[in-house]
């Protein structure tokens, strides 16, 4: 977590008004610039290989 970053608690609702917000708010240019950082941070999470408890058939939350 970067730190400027704080943690919001709040209802479902808030917390979709506040990130739809925060969207709104980046200029085209910006939100091209974080597209491209989720886009990246997203490379970490594989999906291609399937979860190595999936052979034991224990139970995995996904």
């Amino acid at each position: 977590m970067e730190p400027d970053q704080k943690i919001f608690l709040g209802s479902k609702k808030q917390n979709k008004d506040r990130r739809l917000n925060e969207a709104l708010s980046r200029t085209p240019h910006e939100r091209f610039l974080f597209f491209l950082k989720m886009i990246e941070e997203m490379h970490f999470f594989e999906t291609n290989h399937p979860h190595s408890n999936r052979s034991k058939n224990n139970f995995i939350v996904e």
